[in-house]
Formats: C-alpha cells, structure tokens, sequence
C-alpha cells in the first residue's frame, strides 16, 4: 500500500510518497507528475517511503534526469538509482520512462 500527499509552498509541490512503491502504482504517479510538472516545480520526498521494486527505481532515475529532485532518499534507493543510471556500455539510458 502506498500514499501520496500534495504540500505546495509557494511555486514548488511537494509530493510526499509512503509506503510500499510498485510497478503497478507508476502509472498513477507519472499522471500525477506529468499534469503538476508543466506548472511547477515538483519535489518528490521518499522520506516516508519504505520499499520500492527494479520498475520504481528506474522511474525515480528518469525523474531525476528530467530534472525532478528527489529528498530524503533512502540510502539503498540511492545507490540502486547510482547503479542503475549508466547502461553496461558505461552510456546513459537511452529512454525515458516519461516524457
């Protein structure tokens, strides 16, 4: 089960996730992201967060390369995301998850 609650402060959202991320809820997530991104700035907080699958990682990777910052990120999603961010030719992902 997961959750997501909206804190705006002034011209950036926060989008504070909890709980158990997965496959399934990315959809959902990258609606909400692509319909606030275009108005403001987003901030995705994974403070609460407390376990993601290979799928929600890749995504938060994408997020970030377009430019959506990502706070308190749990030390083992930051290094999955450091991994996971170069293909094995040592090249940056070719795909975004989102656009």
């Amino acid at each position: 089960m997961w959750k997501l609650q909206k804190i705006r402060d002034g011209e950036l959202l926060r989008l504070a996730l909890s709980g158990r991320i997965e496959r399934e809820h990315l959809a959902e997530l990258q609606e909400i992201l692509e319909s606030e991104v275009k108005t403001e700035a987003v901030v995705l907080d994974l403070d609460a967060v407390k376990l993601v699958d290979q799928d929600v990682v890749m995504f938060l990777a994408s997020c970030e390369i377009s430019g959506i910052r990502l706070e308190n990120c749990p030390g083992y999603i930051r290094e999955w995301i450091s991994r996971g961010r170069f293909e094995g030719d040592g090249s940056p992902p070719s795909e975004k998850l989102w656009n």
